[in-house]
């Protein structure tokens, strides 16, 4: 397929496309660089530094390169930054979610895979979260994701587009290959931030709040590795040429990984004490989220296959490598 990445050279989106290429798409990429890095975007890959805001940029690179699909990562998505500044998350999000369907729908691309988050979720007592459960975001992050997702169902009602959205939870990790992995400033994810004490990059790591109702106070989350990440959206691509239906599927493992043991794994592979401070909470962040795969297993035939030691380990490889990020690999 001719696919056209949004955010393709982030995170996530530099994975995406290095595996999508491996097994014979032709991808475009479109990304800003406020985020991403263009090291990390996989040379085969056609490259256009532009915003997804950018309506008649889009139209054009549809065009050009007769775009058959999209996968959809081009969002701010820090919670905290998103509880001091909404509008620029809702600015950026949904409004460039929108400049992005109207493009589709003016160049005939009818199919769209969607990086959505569990933040659609907020907080809920009981685990592992299904699809089904109510969706009350507890920040602007979240709530522009849910914005997002509702823009696709209709879209797809109006013009037919039809989308899959997939809800993650915590991606982490990096490439087997050591090649891309985490690199974000500031960083705000926990296991880069943790790595980034034995790399004597921090003396320390806080830890944001030590009373919520969890086995040990400190929050739970659902860790996915990036891999396994990617290969359900291959799958996504997939279920939407075969089956033509929009769908929305969780991403996680169906475990959860306290704050506390997360640097426990670490000092583990790393064989670095991690000294620890307890902070203040963060606004918005709800005490345990944890996902239920059931339904990407039964439609999709996905499920994850790297667990929290090869999730720290692939992330350790990456960091040792490149201390200072792309632009400082040893």
């Amino acid at each position: 397929m001719r696919l056209l990445v949004l955010g393709g050279a982030g995170y996530i989106g530099s994975h995406f496309v290095k595996k999508a290429i491996e097994v014979g798409h032709q991808v475009v990429v479109i990304d800003n660089l406020i985020n991403g890095h263009i090291e990390a975007v996989d040379s085969s890959a056609i490259f256009v530094k532009g915003d997804i805001l950018d309506k008649n940029l889009l139209e054009s690179v549809m065009k050009k390169h007769e775009i058959d699909a999209c996968v959809h990562f081009a969002a701010f998505s820090l919670v905290g930054e998103s509880m001091s500044v909404p509008n620029k998350y809702f600015y950026n999000n949904v409004t460039g979610t929108l400049s992005l369907l109207e493009a589709m729908e003016k160049c005939g691309v009818r199919k769209i895979v969607f990086s959505s988050s569990a933040a659609v979720y907020g907080s809920h007592k009981e685990m592992p979260i299904t699809e089904e459960y109510q969706h009350i975001p507890t920040n602007p992050y979240g709530e522009t994701k849910l914005q997002m997702e509702k823009m696709m169902h209709w879209a797809d009602k109006a013009y037919g587009m039809k989308y899959v959205s997939l809800r993650y939870f915590n991606v982490a990790g990096a490439s087997l290959d050591g090649s891309i992995g985490e690199d974000h400033n500031p960083e705000t994810h926990l296991i880069p931030i943790v790595l980034q004490v034995p790399l004597n990059k921090r003396p320390f790591i806080t830890i944001f709040g030590n009373d919520y109702d969890t086995i040990d106070g400190t929050c739970i989350r659902d860790y996915i590795h990036i891999d396994d990440l990617v290969d359900a959206h291959l799958r996504a691509l997939q279920y939407l040429v075969t089956k033509n239906v929009s769908n929305i599927f969780n991403l996680g493992t169906e475990k959860g990984y306290s704050n506390l043991e997360i640097v426990e794994v670490a000092r583990k592979l790393t064989k670095h004490p991690i000294p620890i401070k307890i902070g203040e909470r963060r606004p918005g962040d709800p005490d345990k989220l944890v996902a239920s795969f059931k339904k990407a297993y039964t439609i999709l035939g996905w499920k994850p296959t790297k667990g929290i030691e090869e999730i720290i380990s692939s992330a350790w490889g990456f960091h040792k490598t490149h201390p200072e990020g792309f632009g400082g690999k040893k």
